[in-house]
């Protein structure tokens, strides 16, 4: 009897396995078992062999949070871990408006915006209407016959409320809220000893066993199967117990996550209501139109269960206290800022001159480029917990480190309509790159091979393509006023010449020199450091020229960091409403790395695809004699195009002035950095 192989799991490899059993038996030698009816009862075992082993694969597979893929599955191994995926967020905004009460009879001295509905979308938004709530009712006064509600903050969403009567002689009974998209973080949990009493107590959210005694009026919460919430009370250990005949009251939105992002008009929906001698009015008149203070904004879909299998193993392993950089960059996005794209963490160990006692974070938030300071202040309060004593986090703002391309694209004619044709693909594809989550993040790498074959694969006609890049940063300046600027790139320079001119930069103004001016470098001996000087140019395309000053600042070469000593800068280009010089550099790898809080993008706006007919591939010059060569090392102009535009305000004048000598280019946004800081 030959031995079975139980590893086999195929269905062909399962049937082959049936057959040598069955052939090993004397009573079945002379059976033909590919024409006989015995083939098709192998086939019949064979399958339910197979379905068999593929069920019990799957099951295994659901065990484990790596290869789970069932939400459910997902869920229940990363609570036994202690982790609660974050929950669908509802898009928040600020309305104001005023209600008129002349001619209200009976007058009212304070009127009182009902909680749930208050406004909904003005027209359909992306092809939707939203409506917004508030959580409790608001009352204002009445004065001079108008109450004013200001800046009220609303929720999209709808509210609902759910209630339970809780019984010890119910086993195991189970508060779960029945719809899914709830917004957890507006939840409001009231008991009240019986249904019928009017005292009512509120219960907080607890998401661990610290601080929490046997009279702790909390809940905790816990994602169940459907996306779905179950709440749960204390035990008289952890938390205050329930009593028989307890009546709970369970406020909750429902949302539609980041689909009202971006939102700013709206129509009131709201009850406004008052009180006069023991009886209620509602009031429908008289009401404003809504003006809007901050548009919806912070909506986001629950936590894919992607990000549960990345950060449920490390939140496990940080065991909620922050002390090394990964513990940070866990903790951040899932317990503290959940609108995190993306984070970077350092210690101050690591800079140079090095800064003990201190650990940089710098994020990148899901909408726009920079985090206010009142959130910084937030992130700041909340690590406090989790952060170990005498270590002073520092956040620090967002910094890019822009990529710019050059590249000559050989095509075969023959393969191609048009050369516009194939510089679109090439553009395209070199977007979609620029765009994909390899680039945008931080610790980033530039691939630069990668990048070769993709713009190679864009078309069959493409043979191709000599690439060169740049990098670049924009640094922001202080106008008129004395200033220190240090701007590092985090990759070292190529110095492609002693002569200096290895850095470019934008034309910017300075005080005392009436002409737009350059800063650049020459390098010394050693190759690692150099000397930075301002030139003019009697145009953005000449190579002629002229040194105004010397030893303006340092550069270094191997670390990528230029350092500009105290200087006035009166204009520069603007981008984004802020004066900036734009300054690059050849780096000396063409992998470039988004070292420490640089924020690597790849530049498509700035950068240029020119296409070449391959005039070999394409039969028009066989021998070569024509051939267009196109050089493997950056060079071209001394500086950068664009020119400066900004407004000026001249020593002793009280108007600014407006100067402009150029169109600034176009560009994606800037980062600042501010004096010394790296």
């Amino acid at each position: 009897m030959p031995l079975a192989n139980f590893s086999n799991l195929d269905f062909d490899q399962v049937k082959i396995t049936l057959q040598d059993y069955l052939k090993s038996n004397s009573n079945f030698t002379d059976y033909d078992f590919e024409g006989s009816n015995l083939s098709t009862i192998l086939d019949v075992l064979a399958y339910n062999t197979y379905i068999t082993s593929y069920n019990a694969n799957m099951i295994t597979n659901e065990v484990f949070i790596d290869t789970a893929t069932l939400r459910e599955n997902v869920i229940s191994l990363a609570r036994n871990i202690g982790y609660v995926p974050r929950p669908r967020q509802a898009a928040r905004a600020t309305v104001s408006f005023f209600v008129n009460t002349e001619g209200i009879t009976p007058s009212p001295a304070s009127l009182t915006l009902k909680k749930g509905p208050v406004a909904a979308s003005q027209s359909p938004f992306g092809g939707q209407s939203f409506v917004f709530s508030i959580l409790s009712d608001i009352t204002v006064p009445v004065f001079n016959g108008i109450a004013e509600f200001n800046d009220v903050e609303v929720f999209e969403g709808t509210l609902l409320t759910q209630t339970y009567t809780f019984s010890s002689r119910v086993p195991n009974q189970k508060f779960i809220i029945p719809n899914i998209g709830v917004d957890t973080d507006l939840i409001t949990v009231s008991v009240r000893p019986s249904e019928a009493s009017t005292t009512e107590t509120k219960y907080s959210s607890q998401n661990s066993l610290f601080d929490v005694k046997s009279e702790s009026k909390v809940y905790y919460l816990q994602e169940i199967e459907d996306e779905r919430y179950q709440i749960f009370f204390g035990d008289g250990i952890f938390g205050k117990a329930l009593e028989d005949g307890n009546f709970i009251t369970i406020d909750y939105i429902t949302s539609s996550g980041d689909s009202a992002n971006g939102l700013n008009s709206f129509n009131f929906s709201g009850r406004i209501q008052y009180t006069r001698n023991s009886q209620n009015y509602t009031i429908s008149s008289g009401i404003s139109l809504m003006t809007t203070g901050l548009t919806a904004s912070g909506g986001e879909s629950i936590e894919s269960v992607e990000s549960v299998r990345k950060f449920a193993p490390r939140i496990y392993s940080s065991q909620n206290r922050a002390v090394t950089s990964n513990d940070y960059e866990s903790l951040i996005p899932s317990r503290i800022y959940p609108e995190t794209e993306s984070i970077s963490v350092f210690g101050g160990e690591d800079l140079v001159p090095p800064q003990f006692g201190k650990v940089f974070i710098s994020i990148k938030p899901k909408t726009g480029d920079f985090l206010p300071n009142l959130i910084k202040e937030q992130i700041k309060l909340k690590l406090k917990k989790y952060a170990v004593a005498g270590i002073i986090p520092e956040i620090l703002d967002l910094k890019y480190l822009y990529i710019e391309v050059n590249s000559k694209i050989y095509y075969n004619s023959n393969l191609a309509p048009s050369s516009a044709y194939v510089s679109s693909l090439v553009q395209n594809n070199s977007t979609k790159y620029a765009e994909s989550s390899e680039m945008n993040k931080y610790g980033a790498r530039f691939k630069y091979s990668k990048f070769l074959n993709i713009i190679d694969q864009s078309n069959e006609s493409i043979t191709s393509n000599i690439t060169t890049i740049y990098i670049r940063r924009d640094l922001r300046a202080v106008l008129n006023a004395f200033a220190e600027y240090q701007i590092g790139f985090g990759n070292e320079f190529h110095i492609k010449s002693m002569s200096g001119y290895n850095i470019k930069s934008s034309a910017f103004r300075v005080a005392g020199i009436m002409n737009d001016v350059y800063i650049s470098d020459i390098p010394n001996t050693n190759r690692i450091t150099g000397s930075l000087f301002l030139f003019t140019l009697p145009s953005e395309a000449s190579q002629s020229p002229t040194i105004v000053k010397r030893n303006v600042g340092t550069i270094n070469y191997k670390n990528g960091v230029v350092t500009i000593n105290p200087i006035n800068v009166q204009s520069g280009m603007i981008k984004d409403g802020q004066t900036i010089i734009e300054i690059s550099a050849c780096p000396l790898s063409n992998d470039v790395i988004g070292l420490q809080d640089l924020y690597l993008q790849l530049d498509i706006s700035n950068s240029i695809f020119e296409t070449v007919v391959d005039e070999i591939s394409s039969g028009l010059d066989p021998s070569g004699s024509n051939y267009i060569t196109s050089t493997s090392y950056a060079n071209g102009n001394l500086v950068r195009a664009g020119g400066r535009t900004s407004v000026t305000t001249p020593v002793g004048s009280s108007a600014p002035t407006t100067t402009t000598t150029s169109t600034t280019a176009s560009s994606s946004s800037t980062s600042t950095s501010s004096a010394s800081s790296y």
